[in-house]
């Protein structure tokens, strides 16, 4: 017996569909869902997945692009250990990171609250603090930027105006990688913007009750805003930090593949390239490739163990 139901439209009964119809009407649904998602799955097979599982397989074999693989197992890995320069990079992509992170959340943060305030040209100048960061690690701005800090260039003159004389940044291996970290404060414009997004989320009112309370511009900031911005420093701590481990290009344009001047360049990006195009040692780099996300895995996964002390969500320590 066949059940029906009245329509809106013109009041006349109609049949009510079957449990069948509703079944292909799904299937139909879900069949529609995986052709639009194709491109994105194929994708990511094709452009990741397979070249991850590629290189995984290569990292334990020695090839060079010319010969078949020959597998060696653990050898490409042990190697590392006794490579000194492998050992360099480790250590200037390190003491990288533990610079150029910190100083550019700093100054993003500082921009940020500076912008956060209603003055005019407010858009203006939020327009000029992020336009570095659309220019990217560009080949061009890295030649630019090597330029302005090389010997008797526009910096230098700068310095020796106030008595500084360095003699070039880019040729000192005492200042080459502080160049670097330079670089990439100047494009905090991403995380300055996410900033002043967070800072928009902290009530004004608790800034209000302390000011009245008595409290100064650095005590609201370290109790107050700090706290609430919280989960939004460690989003950009964690989103830096893995982008740090991955610069290239302004330190291969500045230092080279050898990492100059003395290896103060040498990333772990630049040797890892060097290996695989310049020696075509490419079992070698893709074990590299492999401690690289090994590094990254481990140092995000010890940022979100300590995160639980300091960020703050809801109103609860987490």
């Amino acid at each position: 017996m066949t059940t029906v139901t009245p329509s809106r439209r013109t009041g006349v009964d109609s049949p009510a569909p079957s449990g069948r119809s509703r079944s292909s009407r799904r299937s139909g649904d879900g069949v529609a869902g995986y052709l639009f998602l194709s491109p994105w799955i194929i994708g990511i097979l094709l452009l990741t997945l397979g070249p991850m599982l590629a290189s995984l397989y290569l990292s334990f074999t020695d090839y060079d692009l010319f010969n078949r693989p020959q597998w060696i197992g653990l050898d490409n890995y042990q190697r590392m250990l006794t490579d000194a320069r492998w050992l360099t990079s480790v250590r200037v992509t390190a003491l990288y990171v533990v610079l150029a992170v910190p100083i550019k959340l700093a100054c993003a943060l500082a921009v940020a609250m500076l912008l956060n305030n209603d003055r005019r040209g407010r858009s203006f100048y939020r327009a000029a603090f992020y336009g570095p960061s659309l220019i990217g690690a560009s080949v061009s701005l890295a030649i630019v930027w090597k330029a302005m800090f090389s010997d008797d260039a526009v910096v230098d003159r700068l310095l020796q105006t106030v008595g500084v004389n360095v003699g070039g940044w880019a040729g000192n291996p005492d200042f080459s990688l502080l160049m670097l970290v330079l670089l990439a404060a100047w494009q905090l414009g991403a995380p300055m913007v996410i900033f002043l997004a967070g800072l928009k989320q902290v009530p004004r009112e608790l800034h209000e009750a302390a000011e009245v309370d008595g409290a100064g511009a650095w005590r609201r900031f370290r109790s107050i805003t700090l706290p609430m911005i919280s989960p939004v420093i460690f989003f950009n701590l964690l989103l830096e930090t893995i982008n740090s481990f991955q610069v290239f290009t302004s330190a291969y344009i500045v230092g080279g593949p050898n990492g100059q001047p003395a290896g103060t360049t040498l990333f772990y990006t630049v040797y890892l390239f060097d290996r695989g195009f310049g020696d075509y040692r490419m079992g070698y780099a893709s074990a590299m490739a492999w401690m690289l996300l090994a590094g990254v895995g481990l140092v995000t996964l010890l940022l979100f163990r300590t995160a639980r002390g300091w960020v703050y969500y809801s109103g609860d320590r987490q």
